[in-house]
């Protein structure tokens, strides 16, 4: 071989790996689709701070409504399409930051908490740091393999979906007329608005929703027409329902602890059991 076809065949390789390294790999529709509804729902929680800025705050509130419902639906339809990513989880978690923790936190402060100047402003941190700390904590939690089977009913605190809707709670009130315009009521919105990023952050036990993943089926008709009858009261009462939600949520806390905890107690004895058998077994041997 002369120098020639060396070079000549040095060249080819160079091209054929240039060809490889510039070569975009095919990505299934499936793992795509739930990044879009992600970056849909980062849309919607990013315009909510644009119009929070802007006064328009009952269109601020439905667009963190939007995203939430968004987000509700990203992971259902990852794990339905098989389409879960490392990638994908790390943009969920990115974006729920935003509108979960961030959009509420500017939402309240821009409604109530300036009144209250820098002690508003640190409130209204907290709520955004809880969400960031929460979010990094579920993401951990997620692999964890000594978690018990039965811990997919519940959440470790109040998962941050249902924290912004809960930091968002005295705007429905307020949009109902029920308590003062926010500056007004911003003494008693910022002790609830710390207490919501408490609960984010606390080892509190709250149902996930998780184990409900199938129904009877003569339950399906009901659970349908429910749903329905719940979006139609949210469009035409609208506040009212959202109140009755976040009041419902909170009246189930304490009914989740104690769900937990007849669990906990259950394992600790199946525990003692087996460690009592065992024992037994011992014995017997010797």
């Amino acid at each position: 071989m002369n120098g020639d076809d060396v070079e000549r065949e040095l060249s080819d390789r160079r091209r054929e790996r240039a060809r490889r390294l510039f070569r975009f790999k095919r990505i299934p529709l499936r793992i795509l689709l739930p990044n879009l509804i992600t970056l849909l729902a980062l849309c919607s929680g990013v315009t909510s701070i644009r119009l929070a800025i802007e006064g328009r705050f009952e269109l601020a509130v439905g667009a963190v409504i939007i995203a939430i419902v968004l987000d509700a639906m990203d992971g259902r339809i990852a794990r339905l399409l098989k389409g879960q990513s490392r990638f994908g989880a790390e943009l969920d978690s990115l974006a729920d930051f935003v509108n979960f923790g961030v959009a509420p936190a500017v939402m309240v402060y821009t409604w109530s908490l300036h009144a209250l100047h820098n002690l508003g402003w640190v409130a209204a941190l907290m709520l955004a740091i809880c969400c960031a700390l929460r979010l990094a904590r579920f993401n951990v939690a997620l692999d964890d393999p000594d978690k018990p089977a039965w811990a997919v009913n519940f959440f470790v605190g109040i998962p941050a979906p249902a924290g912004a809707g809960l930091a968002m709670a005295p705007l429905y009130l307020g949009f109902l007329g029920i308590i003062p315009d926010g500056p007004e009521a911003s003494p008693f919105i910022l002790p609830y608005v710390v207490a919501v990023g408490v609960g984010m952050v606390s080892k509190l036990p709250t149902y996930s929703g998780k184990g409900f993943g199938r129904v009877e089926r003569d339950m399906v008709l009901p659970i349908l027409a429910g749903i329905v009858a719940t979006i139609v009261l949210l469009i035409a009462f609208t506040w009212e329902v959202l109140s009755l939600m976040a009041a419902v949520y909170i009246a189930l806390l304490p009914m989740g602890v104690r769900s937990y905890r007849r669990y906990k107690a259950a394992d600790a004895a199946a525990a003692a059991e087996k460690v009592a058998a065992e024992a037994e077994a011992q014995e017997a041997k010797g």
